[in-house]
């Protein structure tokens, strides 16, 4: 994308997250989560509503770098990805929307501890690829995009992608080794 429709992006995606409804987020062993979305329409209202709802969601989540719509009830292929802030991220493409993304071509598989918001009591070592593309829809504009990412962001779009297709970090777990008690800070 040029910087032009960075901006407007940007603009667009904080009057999504205003116009968005903050929704409770489904928890493991939910059906939904297990369940392979559906392709949507990115210019339908009502896959707009769901997107705006995505990002209000995401943003009042403390930690939260990701939300695929079937975390939040609905069993379709959106989420939204922020890891702008994150002490994990090096390469950040801010706040975005995708619907019906696929990953074209990873490399680089590492290690690392991913966390769900789905699964709030476990962390686990799931082994990722550090550096993808990743094909989607934006939401509203139907416009294609293509992204080339690495690190942190190309975890969180895996993870989510891994939502949309009924997948839970859990289903990536070399086994129950690689699990372990969420901390709590207070």
């Amino acid at each position: 994308m040029s910087c032009d429709a960075d901006v407007s992006l940007d603009a667009w995606l904080a009057d999504l997250a205003e116009a968005g409804l903050v929704r409770a987020v489904v928890s493991a062993p939910d059906p939904v989560l297990a369940g392979e979305g559906a392709e949507v329409d990115p210019t339908d209202p009502a896959v707009i509503g769901l997107a705006a709802d995505l990002v209000a969601t995401m943003r009042v989540s403390p930690g939260c770098v990701g939300l695929a719509a079937p975390q939040i009830g609905v069993s379709a292929r959106v989420f939204a990805v922020d890891v702008t802030g994150h002490p994990k991220t090096v390469t950040s493409h801010g706040t975005f929307v995708l619907c019906n993304a696929t990953v074209v071509s990873a490399s680089r598989w590492r290690p690392g501890r991913e966390g769900c918001m789905s699964v709030p009591d476990l962390t686990g070592d799931v082994k990722r690829a550090s550096r993808v593309v990743v094909e989607g829809v934006l939401p509203g504009t139907g416009e294609s995009v293509r992204l080339t990412t690495d690190g942190f962001e190309a975890r969180a779009l895996q993870h989510e992608i891994d939502h949309c297709a009924g997948l839970l970090f859990l289903d990536r777990v070399a086994g129950a080794h690689a699990l372990y008690q969420r901390k709590v800070y207070l």
